[in-house]
């Protein structure tokens, strides 16, 4: 009998007998290896701390603010968050487990329905929506530089000479966040897991203080709870709230693909559950209500919903409060970015040449394409910004999580064989390193989910009755129609597929672990 290649410890994790075997393929990095038991250690902390980490930012507070500037009132907003957030957590954590049990990071996992080369099409649609990603959370992070050095220069620095649009020192100050935060990730991912360790606790602090200051100018909740909604709960609402929930949901939608990224340094399935059930859904309702609240205290205050922290904090009459203020939130802003936005795409641009790219020079990879993206178009407007970059990116994306769900869930049960996802001519190669079942599935899913892609006249870069006018109705779902159309395709696709053989596992006894 041939030996075993993997084993199975009694937790369910499992682990490579031996890297050698893997170690001359060409789809191999040491970054891009299963994580063995010895360095899979972290904790329910970790992770909570990670998304207390990623869900405490600038953009994260604007997308909750902009949902009042688009008319709906707190409640509304409020609802429709939290809504979205429960229903992107069960994909989430589908594509977690299998991070957890085989140490291995997402673009690796999707070798497994993808094909080798193939999986390289799934990790660079998430790559890119990363680098974008990166751009905005870094605009709007030097953003905050640039009040924060205002209130402390005066108007010598705010009302500098305009270059291309910006104040030559707005430029400036996107340079110099964008440069710190290279500095970080090119000392790698423990780097990263210790620095959202120590600021998870702070990041808070610049978000209560703008609440707290509103509250106290506009006296108190009173004024704020009773700001009305423009849109009513007729169909006003209903034709916002759709988009707006798949908006809520295509914010998530990339961390719901590469979350093995994350969990393959879980210390068990519960660690890594627990971490982000608790984490997910609490920070992000915790963000979403201080946003909503004090977007409509602006409302009550000066009149217009200012949906940009920065922009509202630099109208706060005192230099020190300021300054506080965007200091917690630049803090906020760099560990959301290195983790939501840069670990992933570093996996992905070095899975597509694993003996050229390292981590390290992935992340460089992101944070140039992250500026050429131009970031301060995509979050210029809130009509762009959530039905526009969310809805049509969250639709594509969800049909990749459909094919992933569907292949590790239904497809293999769990099963996967370590070794064959890095080895050309095996088990995942299918043909010529593609699998044409998951790519088809991929195209009809993201077809549904965005085929009807639409925009208000003037409003937006497609047309008024949507690309494919027929598939218009769908756009307002789209990353339900893109999940649910490219998992029921590859299931019946795969139906009359060749039964793969299961992979060599040894089970561990207990207590050899």
């Amino acid at each position: 009998m041939a030996p075993s290649t993997q084993v199975e410890h009694p937790d369910g994790r499992v682990e490579l007998v031996d890297d050698a075997r893997i170690a001359d393929s060409p789809y191999y990095n040491p970054e891009l290896a299963p994580v063995p038991l010895t360095r899979r250690t972290w904790s329910t902390y970790n992770f909570f701390a990670l998304w207390m980490g990623m869900a405490h930012n600038i953009p994260s507070y604007t997308l909750a603010a902009s949902l009042i500037a688009l008319g709906m009132d707190w409640v509304q907003a409020f609802l429709t968050i939290t809504l979205g957030n429960l229903v992107v957590l069960i994909p989430m954590l589908l594509n977690s487990h299998a991070g957890t049990r085989y140490g291995i990071p997402f673009p690796v996992f999707a070798r497994s329905f993808f094909g080798l080369r193939g999986a390289n099409l799934a990790a660079l649609l998430r790559a890119f929506i990363a680098c974008g990603w990166f751009g905005i959370q870094t605009w709007v992070g030097g953003e905050a530089v640039y009040v924060i050095v205002g209130k402390l220069a005066g108007p010598g620095w705010t009302d500098s000479t305009v270059l291309l649009g910006q104040h030559w020192t707005m430029w400036l100050s996107f340079a110099l966040f964008w440069v710190v935060q290279m500095l970080i990730i090119w000392r790698g991912m423990e780097a990263i897991r210790r620095f959202e360790n120590w600021t998870a606790p702070l990041v808070s602090v610049g978000f209560l203080i703008l609440l707290g200051y509103v509250l106290i100018k506009a006296g108190g909740f009173g004024p704020i709870l009773s700001e009305p909604s423009t849109l009513g709960w007729g169909p006003g609402f209903w034709a916002v709230f759709a988009p707006s929930l798949m908006a809520m949901i295509a914010f998530w939608s990339t961390l719901s693909l590469n979350m093995p990224d994350f969990t393959r340094f879980g210390g068990s399935q519960r660690k890594q559950l627990w971490g982000q059930v608790l984490g997910l859904p609490t920070t992000m309702s915790f963000i979403a209500i201080v946003a909503i609240l004090t977007t409509s205290g602006a409302v009550s205050l000066y009149g217009t919903a200012i949906w940009d922290p920065a922009q509202l904090a630099s109208r706060f009459d005192s230099p020190v409060l300021v300054v506080v203020a965007l200091v917690a939130l630049v803090l906020a802003t760099v560990s959301a970015n290195l983790a939501a936005n840069v670990v992933s795409p570093s996996y992905d641009f070095s899975n597509a040449f694993p003996r050229r790219i390292t981590f390290a020079t992935g992340g460089l990879i992101t944070g140039v394409l992250g500026v050429l993206i131009q970031p301060w178009r995509l979050i210029s407007d809130p009509h762009i910004y959530i039905f526009t970059w969310l809805g049509f990116y969250g639709g594509v994306l969800a049909a990749v999580a459909g094919v992933l769900v569907a292949g590790y869930w239904v497809v293999d049960r769990t099963e996967l064989d370590l070794v064959e996802l890095y080895r050309p001519g095996g088990r995942y190669w299918f043909s010529g390193g593609w699998n044409w079942r998951a790519l088809v599935s991929t195209v009809v899913g993201a077809v549904l989910a965005v085929g009807g892609a639409y925009s208000a006249p003037g409003q937006g870069p497609f047309p008024e009755h949507g690309l494919i006018p027929l598939l218009k109705p769908l756009y307002d779902y789209s990353w339900v129609a893109g999940l649910i159309g490219a998992f029921l395709v590859y299931l019946l696709l795969s139906r009359p597929a060749v039964q793969r053989s299961a992979p060599r596992v040894t089970p561990l006894p207990v207590g050899e672990d």
